[in-house]
C-alpha cells in the first residue's frame, strides 16, 4: 500500500481514540483538556507502534482533532440534559465505529477532516440562551 495508507489509518485510529476520551472525560473543561492531551499522546504512541514518525504525526493530529470534535457534541448533550453515562456509551460506540472504519483506505483522512467540521457546524447552529419565564418577570 504505502506510507500514505498507514498515515491515514493512524489518523483515523487517533480520531477514534480522541472521540472515546472526550466521551469518557466529559463534564469539565479541565477533563476535556486532559482528554485532548491524552488523545494526542495516545495517537502519537499508536503511530510509533504501527510505523515511523510520519504515522505518529498523523495519529497525534487525529487524536487532537477527534477530541476537539467530540468535545463540542458531548458538551452540548450534557448542557441540554443528557446523562453522563448514556452520553459516554453512545459516544464510545461511535468511537468504535470510527476505529473500524479507519482501516478503509482514505477514510482515516476523511474522519480527521469531518469530525471537527461537524463540531464547527454544531457550534454555529447552537441557539442563543433561552430566557424562558425570566423574560416575563421583567414586566
Amino acid at each position: 500500500m504505502g506510507s500514505w495508507y498507514w498515515i491515514g489509518v493512524c489518523a483515523g485510529l487517533g480520531v477514534g481514540i480522541g472521540v472515546l476520551l472526550a466521551g469518557m472525560l466529559a463534564g469539565t473543561r479541565t477533563a476535556l483538556a486532559a482528554g485532548l492531551l491524552l488523545a494526542a499522546g495516545a495517537g502519537v504512541a499508536l503511530g510509533f507502534a504501527l510505523g515511523q514518525w510520519d504515522e505518529a504525526v498523523g495519529g497525534g493530529a487525529g487524536g487532537a482533532l477527534g477530541s476537539i470534535g467530540a468535545a463540542q457534541l458531548v458538551a452540548g448533550s450534557l448542557r441540554r440534559g443528557g446523562a453522563r453515562l448514556g452520553t459516554a456509551v453512545f459516544v464510545g460506540l461511535a468511537a468504535l465505529v470510527l476505529v473500524a472504519l479507519a482501516w478503509i483506505p482514505v477514510v482515516g483522512y476523511l474522519e480527521a477532516t469531518l469530525v471537527p467540521l461537524l463540531a464547527a457546524r454544531l457550534r454555529g447552529r447552537a441557539p442563543e440562551r433561552y430566557a424562558g419565564l425570566r423574560s416575563l418577570a421583567r414586566d
